[in-house]
C-alpha cells in the first residue's frame, strides 16, 4: 500500500483554535499512515501544557506527542517536542528545552526571546525528517493569531520551516466552525493561504445529508476542499488538554465505588487516572476546591506544577478541612507526586525554587517533609509496591525531595530507574494504611496493583471483591489507537490527503 511518489516529508495539522482536536487527529493520521507501511514520527515544536512525559533517556516532553508516538508504534523522543512551557501562573511558564529545565519567563521575556531557538528547531525537525518517510506537524492554538507572527516556528512559521503543506481543523461542536475557518483564511497572509491544502470539519454530531451544502458554499468561500467531517467519537486515550471531555464522558458513571480527584488550580498529569475508567463499578470525578467533596470513598490529590500555590488554595476554600474531615469518616486519601507534598507536614522553599514563600504547612496525614531544591528529577522507574506485593512502574518528575523519618513505612521498594538496577525506596503509607504517597506518575496503569486497590476499598465499605477482568493498560491503548484510526480513515478522503503530500510544496 506504501506510495514511492510521496514528495513531501512533512504534513501539518493546524486548528482554527486550540482543543478542536489537533492532537487526537495527528495521532489518528499518525496510525493510518503506520497501518499502511510508511515510517512515522509525530512533531510539536512548541508545546504548552501541564501534562508532561518522561522518555527513557530522562527527558521531558508534552503528553500528547508521547500519545502520538505510541499510535505510530514508536518510542517517544525529546526530538518530537524540543520546546515545553508548563504554566506557573498566568504570566509566567517554566521553559523546557529538548527535556531539560532551562528558566522561568515570564510572557513578555519568551516572546523576545523565542527568535534564538527558530534555527534550532529547525535542524531537530530537519534530524527527525531525515529518519521518517512522513512527519505528521501540529500546530499550536491558531495560525491567525496575526500578534504572534513575528519569528513563528510553531504554526504557519514551522509549516514553512518544513515545506510542509498544511490541513485546518475547525470545531463543529463548539458551533461556527464556518465561521472559524473562513475567518482563519481571511487572515492569512497570500503565500499562507497556498500552503493549506485542505480542511477538516471536526467532532460533528447530526445529519451529514444537512451539512452538505454547507460544505459545498464554504469550499466556494475559502478555495480549499474540505477533506472530511469526523463524528464526535468518545475515546480512551490520553489527550493532555481533554479534561473537560472526560468529566463529559464519565461524570454521570455510577458505580458501587466512588474516587473523587481533587481538580487542583495547577493540575498536572491528569493522565495518571485515565486507567481507573477500566474498572467495573468505580466512578471517577474531578472535584475543584471551591466545590463539595461528598463522602468519597478514596481521594486523590493529583501532581501539581505549583505545590505551594495549590496547597494554599485548598486552605482558602476550605477544601483541606473537607480531605481531614472525609479521612476521619473513612475515606483513603492517595497523593501523588505534589500531592504526596501536599499530605507531608510542612513543605520548605528556602531556595524560593517555586515561590516566595520559604515554609508552609502540609495537611499532616503522612509524617514526612519536602525540600524543593532547583534541579529537576526526571527518571522512569519500577519497583514492587509493599501493600499488596505488585510490581508498579511509571515516571517521577519532581523538584522536591520528600524526607522520611520512618522507612519501614515507604510505599515502594524501587529496583529500577531510567532502565538501570537501582536500590531505593519512595512514597509513603501511614501507620493504619489509610493515606499513601508516592511520587510515581502513572501507578494506576499496574493492573495487578489497581485492582488490589480498588477491592480493598470494596472491602472497607463491606462489598465483594470482585475480579476484575481488565486488559493491560497498554494493549488496551494499542485498541483504541486502532478504533480511533477505522473512525477517521473512514470519515477523510485518504486518497486526496495522499495526493496532497505526493504533490508537496515548493516554498
Amino acid at each position: 500500500m506504501k506510495n514511492d511518489k510521496i514528495k513531501s516529508k512533512g504534513l501539518m495539522i493546524q486548528g482554527t483554535a486550540s482543543s478542536v482536536g489537533k492532537s487526537m487527529l495527528t495521532a489518528a493520521l499518525c496510525r493510518i499512515f503506520t497501518q499502511d507501511g510508511y515510517d512515522i514520527n509525530p512533531f510539536k515544536s512548541q508545546n504548552m501544557s501541564l501534562n508532561s512525559y518522561i522518555t527513557h533517556e530522562g527527558h521531558e516532553m508534552g503528553r500528547a506527542q508521547v500519545m502520538q508516538a505510541e499510535a505510530a508504534g514508536k518510542a517517544p523522543v525529546v526530538e518530537m517536542n524540543p520546546i515545553l512551557l508548563k504554566p506557573t501562573s498566568d504570566r509566567k511558564s517554566q521553559v523546557i528545552i529538548e527535556g531539560k529545565v532551562f528558566t522561568d519567563m515570564d510572557a513578555v521575556d519568551y516572546f523576545a526571546f523565542k527568535k534564538q531557538l527558530k534555527g534550532r528547531i529547525s535542524e531537530i525537525y530537519w534530524e527527525l525528517a531525515g529518519k521518517s518517510d512522513i512527519v505528521v506537524i501540529e500546530g499550536a492554538g491558531s495560525p491567525a493569531e496575526i500578534n504572534l507572527n513575528q519569528e513563528d516556528f510553531v504554526n504557519m512559521g514551522m509549516a514553512k520551516i518544513a515545506k510542509a503543506p498544511v490541513i485546518l481543523v475547525g470545531d463543529i461542536d463548539r458551533g461556527g466552525v464556518f465561521a472559524s475557518l473562513a475567518g482563519t483564511m481571511l487572515l492569512l497572509s497570500e503565500e499562507e493561504k497556498k500552503r493549506v491544502k485542505g480542511v477538516i470539519i471536526n467532532k460533528f454530531r447530526g445529519s451529514l445529508e444537512i451539512l452538505e451544502p454547507g460544505l459545498r458554499m464554504l469550499e466556494d468561500i475559502i478555495k480549499v476542499p474540505v477533506l472530511g467531517v469526523v463524528p464526535y467519537y468518545h475515546h480512551f486515550l490520553e489527550d493532555e488538554d481533554s479534561v473537560a471531555d472526560w468529566l463529559m464522558q464519565v461524570g454521570d458513571k455510577q458505580g458501587d465505588i466512588e474516587i473523587a480527584v481533587v481538580s487542583l488550580p495547577y493540575m498536572s498529569n491528569f493522565t495518571d487516572f485515565n486507567a481507573l475508567r477500566l474498572y467495573e463499578g468505580v466512578r471517577v470525578r474531578f472535584v475543584r476546591p471551591n466545590e463539595e467533596l461528598g463522602n468519597p470513598d478514596a481521594i486523590i490529590i493529583p501532581g501539581t506544577k505549583s505545590t505551594i500555590k495549590d496547597l494554599l488554595a485548598l486552605k482558602e476554600t476550605g477544601m483541606d478541612q473537607k480531605i481531614l474531615s472525609c479521612h476521619k469518616k473513612g475515606s483513603i486519601v492517595f497523593g501523588i507526586c505534589g500531592g504526596f507534598q501536599i499530605l507531608g507536614n510542612r513543605i520548605h522553599d528556602p531556595l524560593k525554587a517555586e515561590s516566595q514563600i520559604e515554609c508552609v504547612e502540609g495537611l499532616g496525614l503522612l509524617d514526612c517533609e519536602t525540600i524543593f531544591k532547583t534541579e529537576k528529577t526526571t527518571t522512569l522507574s519500577e519497583g514492587v509496591e509493599k501493600l499488596f506485593g505488585c510490581k508498579v512502574k511509571g515516571y517521577e518528575i519532581h523538584m522536591g525531595e520528600a524526607l522520611v523519618e520512618n522507612k519501614e513505612k515507604n510505599f515502594i521498594d524501587m529496583n529500577i530507574r531510567n532502565g538501570k538496577s537501582y536500590e531505593g525506596t519512595d512514597g509513603l503509607v501511614n501507620e493504619n494504611s489509610t493515606v499513601f504517597g508516592t511520587y510515581m506518575h502513572g501507578i494506576f496503569d499496574s493492573k495487578d496493583f489497581t485492582g488490589n486497590f480498588i477491592n480493598l476499598l470494596r472491602q472497607r465499605k463491606g462489598l465483594e471483591p470482585l475480579s476484575f477482568d481488565v486488559a493491560d493498560y497498554w494493549e488496551f491503548k494499542e485498541q483504541q489507537y486502532d478504533k480511533l484510526a477505522e473512525v477517521v480513515r473512514g470519515s477523510l478522503n485518504m486518497k486526496k490527503i495522499y495526493e496532497i503530500l505526493e504533490e508537496g510544496i515548493d516554498a
